[in-house]
């Protein structure tokens, strides 16, 4: 059984929509993250980050030993389960390093600057045209760079859906929410559709989407969000 850690936002439904596709037994754990639940000393211990998702596996593979193993960052999540479960992650070594590059990639372009461009887009309070015009720039660039890979393939490694996919795909996701139309990106809009279709990512994608208001409803809410430092507490 797995301990999932989880609040509905793109970086969440990356490890929602895995445990869906490997049909796992998991138990939801939300982390309310307007509450300030991230912050909590029994999450902290788990993410240090104080970063949802997160994970802990009470069954872990013999090689990680017998007590329970929390694993904190989408991607190290990612990666963890798809090896596990030997599912979403091919065998040869040359197809594991490209799906490795790109679940990298999305850890260091695409989620980054896809999030930065909705708080501004979403949250940000007054003018900040300079910053929205920078993160807009670097997201329709990101796009640009899955457009190209996806040239005469349907998934990001080959033929084959892997968690390559599985992680990048809700940050194109939310693309037209946050008004970057894909019509430049045929190729993306075909994969964006082309997954959301699968039975799996709609129950994650569905996952705890009731608990999510649009947008911060009170000022603390707002901080514990938007202006954490090094001596931010929760409860």
């Amino acid at each position: 059984m797995i301990d999932f850690y989880y609040w509905p936002t793109p970086n969440g439904w990356k490890i929602s929509i895995l445990l869906e596709e490997l049909e796992t037994n998991y138990r939801l754990v939300p982390v309310d993250i307007n509450a300030g639940d991230q912050f909590c000393a029994k999450f902290l211990k788990i993410s240090p980050n104080n970063r949802m998702p997160a994970i802990v596996d009470a069954t872990p593979p013999a090689a990680y030993g017998e007590s329970p193993l929390p694993v904190f960052e989408s991607g190290a999540i990612a990666r963890y389960l798809a090896h596990k479960h030997e599912s979403f992650m091919p065998a040869e070594p040359r197809l594991q390093k490209e799906v490795d590059e790109w679940l990298f990639w999305q850890i260091g372009n695409l989620g980054p600057m896809g999030g930065q461009m909705s708080h501004f887009v979403n949250y940000a309070r007054g003018d900040h045209a300079y910053a929205e015009q920078r993160y807009r720039n670097e997201y329709h660039r990101c796009l640009g760079v899955l457009e190209r890979r996806l040239t005469s393939r349907n998934y990001l490694v080959g033929e084959r859906y892997t968690i390559a996919d599985i992680v990048n795909w809700p940050w194109v996701l939310i693309a037209k929410a946050m008004g970057q139309p894909l019509d430049d990106f045929p190729r993306v809009a075909d994969w964006r559709q082309r997954i959301k279709e699968r039975p799996a990512v709609q129950r994650g994608v569905d996952l705890g989407k009731e608990w999510q208001p649009n947008a911060p409803k009170t000022e603390t809410a707002r901080r514990r969000l938007f202006h954490q430092t090094a001596g931010t507490t929760g409860h």
